[in-house]
């Protein structure tokens, strides 16, 4: 019997998981930006659809009916619940799902499509509006609230099709140089399909080595950060250095021995990717720290003005900066590479990660912006959710052989997956449940 029988016993589909998931090459930087940009207005369109209604819903009457408004709320209808949960998931998330699957060829046309209903939806009503300075403030809090939530949301439905075949390759995460569109940020990324099994080889070599988790790089930069006492200012300053001397040292070297398959029998050669990946992923954080601060904060008589036009300009222009930026470092310094979490992986993550928030500022642009209830929902119990989402795809891996399964099937069990999800959500919402684990 060998090493691999018990295992193969459990799940004599292990190995035929591990190469549909392993050897990828990813997609294109200019799919990746298109794509980004499709999901983005998609939730767009349905937070600006129920303002820019004819008829009791519509923008004029929004004001008329705050009392009923209030007073609905107040009643919590749990039907209500149900059917605002229910509509999200078919203007938002069942074209996402598809557009992440069955009409993945055509990301182009999907992407030309949306931005001119964007534009359809605004100019007309643009003329004559502005964004006040008090609602600017809560549109922005909004805005971030439905940027944290997309990026979860996407992250959950992207772990589970990841194991479908309807879920094109390119899109998958990759274990060299990285096309992946789904892992825009680490705290909110598609982890896939990922097993430490036996094989014939003894042990699996993951993406980051033969022990090494993610969570543990997460654990990792918690306790650096922890060890550092800076201004959120100063932050972007340490990040950016050490972001530097990380990409030097590859490039004098290191990148050749990371991506080598020899592995020594200590500790790090077997988890070198995961251990030396830390200094990318610590820096990115701390760039991240310092460019939320800029953007979102600063001073205490500027916080007014910086929750609405300031912010709106400066994150379209520093997204435009990173998205070029990437290139550069694509083209002529180093490919964008994950496992490293390089340079140019810290650049395109914060590229892709400010477009999303850039795409959905434009919603204040729209006369009586209204978030969508699942972003409500969500918002409350963001881990709660994500935990939820892994425990179900564990179900749904254990009892099917999701390669075998049929586009049709896949999607099915895709939107009922997501469907669970989103109810799971708008019950806790209504009972005013609200875990945490800190």
């Amino acid at each position: 019997m060998t090493m691999d029988s018990p295992a193969s016993t459990f799940n004599p589909n292990k190995r035929l998981k591990e190469e549909f998931v392993s050897n990828l090459k990813g997609a294109s930087m200019m799919e990746l930006f298109l794509l980004i940009t499709t999901l983005s207005m998609l939730l767009f369109l349905r937070s600006v659809y129920s303002s820019t209604k004819k008829g009791p819903n519509s923008a004029e009457a929004l004001s008329k009916k705050d009392d009923v408004i209030k007073a609905v709320v107040c009643k919590k209808n749990m039907g209500s619940y149900l059917a605002a949960a229910t509509l999200d998931v078919l203007c938002i998330v069942f074209p996402a799902i598809l557009c992440v699957t069955i009409l993945a060829d055509w990301t182009y046309i999907n992407a030309v499509v949306m931005t001119l209903l964007v534009v359809f939806f605004i100019l007309p009503r643009r003329s004559g509006f502005s964004v006040s300075q008090e609602e600017g403030a809560r549109s922005l809090r909004t805005n971030i609230s439905a940027y944290r939530v997309a990026m979860n949301f996407l992250t959950c439905v992207c772990i589970l099709a990841v194991d479908f075949k309807i879920f094109p390759r390119r899109y998958a995460k990759t274990e060299t140089y990285d096309g992946h569109w789904s892992r825009f940020v680490y705290c909110g990324k598609c982890i896939g399909f990922t097993t430490s099994t036996w094989n014939c080889k003894n042990v699996h070599v993951g993406e980051y080595g033969v022990h090494w988790n993610f969570f543990f790089t997460l654990a990792a930069v918690a306790i650096l950060t922890s060890m550092i006492n800076l201004p959120p200012s100063y932050c972007g300053i340490l990040g950016w250095f050490i972001l530097v001397v990380y990409e030097v040292s590859l490039l004098l070297g290191l990148n050749e021995y990371l991506i080598s398959n020899e592995r020594g029998h200590d500790i790090i050669s077997q988890n070198k990717e995961g251990i030396f990946s830390i200094f990318g992923y610590w820096g990115m954080y701390l760039v991240c720290v310092q460019l939320g601060n800029y953007l979102f904060f600063g001073k205490p008589g500027d916080a007014v003005l910086r929750t609405n036009n300031w912010a709106r300009i400066r994150v379209w222009i520093i997204c435009l900066l990173f998205w070029l930026l990437t290139v550069f470092l694509d083209w002529h310094v180093e490919r964008v590479s994950r496992r490293m979490c390089n340079l140019a992986y810290v650049t395109i993550v914060l590229a892709m990660n400010l477009q999303v928030f850039a795409v959905l500022t434009l919603a204040d642009y729209v006369p009586g912006y209204k978030v969508a209830a699942l972003i409500e929902f969500f918002d409350r119990n963001l881990l709660v959710s994500f935990l939820l989402a892994n425990v179900l795809t564990g179900m749904v891996n254990l009892s099917m052989d999701t390669l075998s399964a049929s586009p049709f099937v896949a999607l099915a069990i895709l939107v009922g997956y997501a469907y669970i999800l989103s109810i799971a959500a708008a019950v806790a919402h209504f009972y005013g449940i609200r875990l945490k684990f800190w």
